[in-house]
């Protein structure tokens, strides 16, 4: 497994591979812009280029853009879906400038709506966003902690929306490790990871799992509440995560943390995971 985290842009993308050097990362996720807004600059082909040289120079890959915070392909609100399946296609081809492989999206948020409605409208959104972009940048949906009105939280609504998708192989999924715990998924025990990826296997397939988030979870099983927390020390545990980290089906993917944010406490966690590898 490649390990890596998600890194600040903070002070532009040529920040990015240094920051990345600094943490042993093998693989780096990043927002391609401001994650809390609307707005945006253009991205310079140039910029994309120093970049794509600087990561590919350390040997760290594959690089994934993660979808800003404010789009929600669910919503029931028709001004602010257009506006977020935009915002999806912008960032496939943010991505595709970056020479990044993937493109990772929360499902979304009914809002209210009826569930079964929401996964539809994420679907014709992926159809929407896909249809604009010309692109091998494989868009990633990544499975929620089922908070508030989130949906993805089962692997049975993220089925559904692949159901309704027009091109199913320009799209795969993300498995956060703290998200399908908080969903009520016990992958803290042996069994439980297991019965897991079983389900997962049957429902969706290993050939779609492309990403692992890998995040301990500061709250109970099936709590429903999204809270990250470091690798070993939260309520997942250090065993589960060498079970996980080892496990045959999940050993050849990338592995992104988004633990909470530190130099230190990164250094910590890059250690931690790397000690949890067999050979």
């Amino acid at each position: 497994m490649r390990f890596g985290f998600h890194i600040s842009i903070s002070g532009g993308l040529s920040k990015v591979a240094e920051r990345a050097a600094e943490r042993n990362c093998q693989t780096v996720q990043i927002f391609s812009r401001n994650p809390r807004g609307w707005k945006y600059g253009p991205l310079s082909s140039e910029e994309a280029k120093v970049f794509q040289t600087a990561l590919r120079r350390l040997d760290i890959s594959p690089v994934v853009v993660h979808m800003p915070y404010l789009p929600n392909p669910a919503s029931p609100d028709e001004a602010l879906y257009r506006r977020s399946i935009d915002s999806l296609a912008e960032e496939l081809r943010r991505a595709d400038l970056l020479g990044a492989a993937f493109v990772v999206v929360h499902v979304g948020k009914h809002m209210g709506s009826p569930v079964e409605q929401a996964l539809k409208k994420v679907a014709a959104g992926v159809n929407q966003a896909l249809r604009k972009v010309e692109t091998e940048v494989v868009l990633l949906l990544e499975n929620t902690a089922g908070q508030g009105t989130e949906i993805g939280y089962s692997f049975s609504q993220i089925r559904d929306v692949f159901a309704r998708l027009e091109n199913p192989n320009r799209v795969g999924v993300c498995l956060d490790t703290a998200h399908v715990f908080e969903a009520g998924y016990n992958i803290s025990s042996k069994e439980g990871l297991e019965n897991t990826l079983q389900e997962f296997d049957q429902l969706l397939g290993f050939d779609r799992l492309c990403l692992l988030h890998l995040n301990d979870s500061k709250t109970p099983l099936g709590s429903h509440v999204d809270r990250h927390w470091h690798i070993g020390e939260g309520e997942i545990g250090q065993e589960a995560f060498r079970r996980i980290i080892n496990h045959p089906k999940l050993q050849d993917l990338p592995g992104i943390m988004e633990t909470p944010p530190g130099r230190a406490e990164d250094e910590r966690n890059m250690q931690t995971v790397r000690s949890l590898v067999q050979s």
